[in-house]
């Protein structure tokens, strides 16, 4: 237990950011496995809506990302890293559908 005054603090602002952490991370986590299914959606059977559905995914996970990176959340490469997982599912889909 914290014996001084600021410990206490420390510890209140501590359970703070850890709360408003997880909520972050688990939004991405959410977004993410939804942009994955919309990608198996999409690759099963290619169609404009379920390209639009898997674009619309991708704008909304990127933003809780950046938004998590901006805050401090995860580390800018660490963002950078789940980004670029997420293009690199499509571009793979795509790319076996061209050739």
């Amino acid at each position: 237990m914290a014996n001084s005054k600021s410990a206490l603090k420390r510890i209140q602002i501590n359970e703070r950011n850890r709360l408003r952490n997880k909520a972050y991370k688990s939004a991405v986590k959410t977004l993410m496995k939804k942009y994955f299914q919309a990608v198996e959606a999409y690759a099963t059977s290619p169609s404009d809506e379920l390209k639009q559905a898997v674009q619309t995914c991708q704008s909304a996970a990127y933003s809780k990302i950046d938004k998590a990176v901006k805050r401090g959340v995860y580390h800018r490469n660490n963002g950078a890293r789940k980004k670029a997982r997420l293009a690199k599912a499509f571009s793979k889909i795509n790319q076996a559908q061209a050739s």
